[in-house]
């Protein structure tokens, strides 16, 4: 459910003139959508890494998360086609957009082989695309970091905070086409900390939990501050100069906070709320996965890359209705609700056609090992069962 409620927020937050982003996650913490699909990307890569690798051993493991990066790569890759196309097909109609750049399309156009590779080559990250890239990228790096996770976790750890302690410098070696910036938007060097973070948790959930269940009332006492003090720090830039004494003060603890490097202020609020969802909340949040919208955002989120594809091209196609009626708020509002259950149609089609009979009769393999069955998880926190790791929220990656 709550990877599907991260990509409705995605959607409507890429709208720029919608009505309903103003309700989206952001508008009440420090974090956004896009670290909430990220941490529980990881947390899902970690669960599956662990079933994978006791089943049929850490190459198969490894095999099925490299295949799986390529996948994310090649939907990184249709998605820019279809979005450039239906860019063009705006343009062509006199439709004006503002939630993608009109240059892709004109490149794909006039320059359509140059387009690809700069895309393929993440040279270029069209708006709207550029998680997926970060995605293709971490996962990439899973077959390397999973057995260090697993073997190693405290060495491992360190190495992963020392690429992120140096994220900035780090991304500014890699080449870009934005005009005076360097490296990727999405810092993948700082968001990998992000992704592993959770690829952990997913490993060793069962464990994190045993040994957080004692002290979990100061551990959500802990979570509750620093979701407040994140929410002071918004109504401070929100409010602006009549909090300047406010802003000074919470700007002497959180420093800079930058949302494309990961910075530490973000990090720790996600966690934080990630622990509220998974402990003390646990019960409130399995009910409304039970309830027909809860239902609804997981047959979203099992949808998996093509709910991601179908939320950017729904984002572009919803702020083109937007911009045609301008001035009307509450038609404004109906795109954005139009939109919602058009995605959820689209990923409920998906589902049906997977669970056809001759879809389902034939597991998919990966070469030298056993099928491994993709159970719904529930999003439910289960007590410990020694050492058999539980299921957590979303669907295996």
């Amino acid at each position: 459910m709550l990877r599907g409620f991260a990509l409705v927020c995605i959607m409507l937050d890429h709208m720029p003139i919608g009505v309903a982003r103003n309700a989206t996650i952001s508008n009440f913490f420090l974090f956004d959508a896009a670290e909430l699909f990220v941490l529980l990307s990881g947390f899902l890569v970690g669960l599956v890494w662990r079933q994978v690798a006791a089943r049929d051993g850490t190459g198969a493991a490894q095999r099925r998360f490299a295949i799986r990066a390529f996948q994310v790569w090649r939907a990184m890759m249709v998605a820019a086609v279809l979005m450039a196309l239906l860019s063009l097909g705006l343009q062509a109609l006199d439709l004006t957009h503002t939630a993608v750049w009109n240059g892709y399309a004109e490149m794909l156009a006039t320059q359509p082989l140059q387009y690809l590779l700069a895309v393929g080559s993440l040279w270029m990250q069209p708006n709207l695309l550029d998680v997926l890239a970060l995605y293709a990228l971490v996962l990439a790096f899973v077959p390397l970091v999973l057995p260090g996770i697993m073997r190693w976790p405290l060495l491992t750890a360190a190495v992963l905070f020392a690429v992120w302690w140096y994220a900035v410098p780090l991304n500014n070696l890699l080449p870009n086409e934005r005009p005076g910036a360097r490296g990727l938007l999405f810092n993948p060097f700082g968001w990998q900390a992000l992704f592993f973070t959770g690829a952990a948790l997913g490993v060793y959930r069962t464990a994190v939990m045993a040994r957080l269940r004692p002290i979990a009332p100061l551990v959500t006492l802990l979570a509750v501050c620093t979701l407040i003090f994140g929410a002071l720090v918004l109504i401070g830039w929100r409010v602006g100069q009549p909090l300047q004494p406010l802003r000074d003060a919470l700007f002497a603890v959180h420093g800079v906070i930058d949302k494309w490097p990961m910075d530490g202020a973000r990090y720790l609020s996600i966690l934080a709320a990630a622990w509220l969802v998974a402990a003390p909340l646990a019960g409130l949040f399995g009910w409304l996965a039970g309830t027909g919208p809860g239902r609804a955002l997981a047959t979203i989120g099992r949808g998996g890359l093509v709910s991601f594809v179908a939320c950017v091209l729904l984002s572009v196609l919803g702020d083109a209705g937007q911009n045609a009626i301008v001035p009307a708020a509450a038609a404004r509002l109906l795109v954005d609700l139009w939109t919602i259950p058009a995605l959820w149609v689209i990923a409920e089609v998906l589902a049906r056609w997977d669970a056809r009979p001759s879809r389902t009769a034939l597991p998919v393999r990966v070469r030298g090992a056993t099928p491994v069955p993709a159970p719904r998880l529930e999003l439910r926190h289960q007590p410990a069962q020694g050492p058999r790791q539980g299921r957590g929220p979303g669907q295996l990656a």
